[in-house]
């Protein structure tokens, strides 16, 4: 082995850069959030050769002459002073690392000028060595950085194509303008501007700047406290309706910091639940506000992770204000409703109690207790008389289009409604909320052929079929007969009924009992609706589209389809030119 010595401070620097400088992006962050750490107001971002010449220039606070040589050497900063400080961060870098990174792996000229001076500093850097001159220049800062990675070819080959490594700085600096919304931004792909913001922008605004205004009417405010806990939420999610095709238009901010954290992360996916095709998601928006000292944003170089002091609290939080957000519209206004239901932590520790629990109420539910919920066609043949609430105002239900769509006219909208899924959707939330559903004892029960497979999956689930109203029992080895059924699907075949759970109960992982059980209640919900293709009268349509009045979510099926569709009456009389008063 050879003889231990000392590296040189470029190669030390090179190899903290390997775990801050990443990519062309790693760079626009570091820079991008001194400037936004210096106080500025307007930060410009020119991108050009390929990604590899980077010019951040901001009207922030600027770097004081005699520190800007102690600037660009490692673990040198303004933001914090002792250990205890790391556990009060409120600025968004603090660690020290980026300049001398930056300059270890490219070719980097300051400019920079504090409004105590009236000259600047220009400062030149290569390969860690640091040059400093005065210089004329306006208040802030411009960093120029060149031919990044020109001593790392290594690094340098494995960098993606120029379009694909561009839109990663332009997601970046699309989160930093969500999250910082009295900044203006502009971003520059060479001489192009690909994002302009106006500064003292609210967050609706700096939606449709940095998106476009027609996504707003389908976003809702999320916007909740919690007082003892000292922590809020606020921004804004999409309706279940409104979908994206992957992750990338969910933001999540911690005290404006932009962060990749499993825990609201989980807290979203749990809040859409049951809401949204398979892969699909929302567009989301949130910014949590916490005591800097209830986190931990030390957890690595890129500062994206946190840790929090209350993971399970923080979890239940934020899950309930995505709910109260998207469950906000289409509920009864009357305090003849209200229910409450349980939400699920995300992480509990063996020494923990269920305190971090947290009970959410919404505003509709009958007073008395929910009777069984039936198919269209079987409630007037049925002694339970299963009523819609009487206080909800009349439909004008228009007609039903190929036997499948309800046609309901509104004061500035055709709304088309699928029958099935909107029955599905009030049928699943109705059977959530009852403790026990109601089960039909069958005196005769057909006998049914399955695989042994079949048997023990189906022995497996014994319990959890139970609790939503099924008992099956084996009479030989790959024969099986209902001893129970759900009410609900009193008149729909055994062989149906069987059917569907077990190739629901198949595709669900094992051990999940969450899942499982939302599988099986999403089957009975689905065979106990109307189905496409079946005629309805008139009562039977005004009966679903007042029921789906009703529901926390008449966006989406348990499935994820959407619900309605509706044509607003401008486009209608567009069509046929006419104008709308």
């Amino acid at each position: 082995m050879a003889r231990i010595k000392q590296l040189s401070v470029n190669l030390i620097n090179q190899i903290s850069a390997g775990e801050v400088i990443e990519r062309p992006a790693s760079v626009v962050k570091e820079l991008v959030e001194n400037s936004i750490d210096a106080g500025a107001t307007k930060i410009e971002i020119t991108i050009s050769n390929d990604c590899r010449n980077i010019r951040i220039a901001d009207n922030g606070s600027g770097i004081h002459p005699d520190d800007i040589l102690l600037a660009f050497t490692k673990h040198a900063t303004s933001k914090i002073s002792d250990e205890n400080d790391l556990f009060n961060i409120e600025t968004l870098g603090f660690r020290g690392e980026a300049l001398a990174s930056i300059i270890s792996v490219s070719k980097v000229t300051c400019t920079t000028r504090t409004k105590d001076f009236d000259y600047g500093t220009k400062v030149i850097c290569e390969n860690s060595i640091v040059k400093s001159s005065k210089t004329g220049c306006a208040f802030g800062t411009i960093m120029d950085v060149k031919d990044l990675f020109f001593n790392q070819p290594a690094r340098l080959k494995f960098l993606k194509n120029p379009k694909t490594e561009f839109a990663y700085i332009q997601e970046l600096i699309q989160a930093l303008a969500l999250s910082h919304c009295e900044i203006a931004f502009i971003l520059k792909n060479n001489a192009d501007n690909v994002i302009v913001t106006n500064p003292n922008s609210d967050l609706l605004t700096r939606i449709t700047e940095v998106y476009s205004s027609s996504v707003l009417k389908e976003l809702k405010e999320v916007n909740k406290t919690d007082i003892l806990g000292g922590f809020s939420v606020t921004g804004y999610t999409s309706i279940p309706s409104y979908t994206r095709s992957s992750k990338k238009s969910i933001y999540t901010f911690v005290n404006s910091r932009t962060v990749k954290c499993p825990i609201l992360l989980k807290a979203i996916d749990s809040a859409y639940k049951n809401m949204l095709p398979n892969g699909k998601y929302p567009f989301v928006i949130i910014n949590l506000k916490i005591n800097p000292n209830d986190i931990d944003v030390n957890a690595h170089p890129t500062k994206r992770e946190i840790r929090y002091k209350n993971p399970n609290q923080i979890f239940s939080f934020v899950q309930s204000a995505i709910n109260g957000a998207i469950s906000a519209v289409g509920q009864v206004s009357s305090s003849n409703y209200s229910e409450t239901s349980k939400v699920i932590p995300f992480i509990k520790n063996n020494n923990e109690e269920d305190s971090d629990d947290i009970e959410v109420t919404f505003n509709y539910k009958s007073q008395t207790p929910m009777p069984p919920i039936l198919p269209i066609s079987e409630q007037k043949t049925m002694e339970i008389d299963f009523e819609t609430p009487s206080n909800l105002k009349q439909v004008n239900v228009i007609g039903q289009y190929d036997n499948t769509y309800i046609l309901v006219e509104n004061e500035d909208n055709l709304e088309i409604i699928d029958q099935h899924i909107a029955q599905e959707r009030y049928i699943y939330e109705s059977l959530k909320k009852q403790k026990e559903i109601a089960s039909q004892l069958l005196i005769i029960s057909d006998v049914l052929d399955v695989e042994p497979t079949d048997i023990e999956l189906l022995e497996n689930n014994r319990k959890q079929l139970a609790k939503f109203g099924y008992q099956v029992e084996k009479i030989s080895d790959n024969q099986v007969i209902f001893k129970k059924i759900p009410q609900v699907l009193s008149k729909i075949k055994p062989v149906d009924i069987l059917t569907e759970l077990l190739q629901n109960l198949k595709t669900t992982p094992e051990n999940e009992l969450d899942t499982i059980e939302e599988r099986i209640l999403i089957t009975t919900s689905c065979k106990a609706s109307v189905k496409a293709g079946e005629k309805l009268t008139l009562w039977q349509m005004e009966d679903i589209v007042k029921k789906l009045r009703t529901i926390k979510n008449p966006y989406t099926c348990p499935h994820g389809r959407p619900i309605s569709h509706f044509i607003p009456l401008k486009e209608i009389a567009s069509y046929f030119d006419r104008s709308v008063k």
